[in-house]
């Protein structure tokens, strides 16, 4: 127990570090681009004393390195910008505020995340179900007609791009066979049934996407555990087929299943950018696009920040897996 809690506080530790310099590195970029945040929000005519009083509002005539730090304070304490009755204040955990859509970042994140989630979620069982299962599958009959097709649908996945997919599905099941939606969200608490409805089509495109790389990490690992001396041993002691795949052979299988699948999950919870777009859903990967078409650079910042916030729990998480269902890594 010592040894895991040792393991766990330098893992967060380490997460802690690694947020605070990539939030230097992402607040640094893109505030250094030329756009003007200021100038975007003067209006026109914008003349010179009306761009010194936007820069002093939004705190941008301080020092790039005070401005990070306000940034950094927004987070744990809030912000308040500019002062007296046009005073704006953004709540912590404050992500930045866009002057352009007047609200602060983090609740146009709070807003468009249950989309975001919802596409995540129900796809990551499917990708999980659809992946290990075909992969052991494969692995069990290595050489056979059904191993060669699992990987020829992992084929298919890896190499066919996610906006391709999700229009075919929209052409084929939308309009020609006029059996699923073809856009739009509807929120869970209005109807469970139109919100899963409504979800269906991006959740199997995202699946088979990702599913392939699990096919074929799952059937490589099989293999690799099935040929192990204690598998060999497992079968001489008269243990069924099934008890040997199931809890001999995906035990060693799941340490690297976990991992991709942390991974995969952290980065597509921070906005499935193109799938949203074909399917006209307005998350998390809808609402960076939009930004960076209006040069709303609090935004930008903000959702890289969180979506970099969400890979680096998911990297934790998987962490504190494998520590606990390996202790040679908590020793490590």
């Amino acid at each position: 127990m010592p040894d895991l809690v040792w393991f766990l506080t330098r893992r967060l530790f380490a997460a802690l570090l690694v947020m605070l310099a990539l939030s230097l590195a992402v607040y640094l970029i893109f505030y250094a681009i030329p756009a003007d945040p200021a100038h975007l929000a003067c209006g026109k005519p914008c003349t010179p004393d009306r761009l010194e009083q936007a820069r002093h509002f939004m705190q941008l005539d301080q020092s790039t390195l005070q401005q990070y730090l306000n940034f950094l304070k927004g987070i744990v304490a809030g912000r308040t910008f500019g002062d007296g009755a046009a005073a704006v204040h953004c709540n912590a955990p404050c992500f930045g505020y866009s002057f352009p859509l007047a609200r602060p970042v983090t609740t146009l994140i709070t807003d468009r995340l249950p989309i975001t989630a919802s596409i995540a979620l129900g796809a990551a069982v499917l990708w999980l179900l659809i992946g290990v299962s075909l992969g052991v599958i494969a692995a069990l009959n290595r050489g056979r007609i059904l191993d060669r097709l699992a990987v020829g649908v992992a084929l298919i996945g890896v190499s066919t791009p996610s906006f391709l997919l999700g229009l075919l599905a929209i052409l084929v099941f939308g309009f020609w066979l006029n059996m699923v939606p073809v856009n739009g969200y509807i929120p869970l608490t209005e109807s469970p049934v139109d919100w899963a409805w409504h979800l269906v089509t991006p959740w199997i495109v995202l699946a088979i996407l990702q599913a392939a790389s699990y096919i074929r990490l799952t059937r490589s690992q099989m293999l690799e555990e099935l040929n192990l001396d204690y598998i060999t041993t497992a079968r001489a002691k008269g243990a069924s087929e099934a008890r040997v795949v199931l809890t001999h052979g995906l035990r060693g299988v799941l340490v690297p299943v976990i991992t991709l699948f942390g991974l995969d999950l952290g980065s597509l919870l921070g906005g499935a950018i193109l799938t949203e777009k074909v399917f006209s859903m307005q998350g998390l990967g809808d609402l960076l696009i939009s930004a960076v078409g209006q040069l709303d650079v609090a935004v930008v910042v903000g959702v890289t920040l969180f979506s970099a916030f969400l890979i680096i729990l998911a990297n934790l998480v998987v962490d504190i897996v494998h520590g606990v269902l390996d202790p040679r890594v908590s020793h490590g």
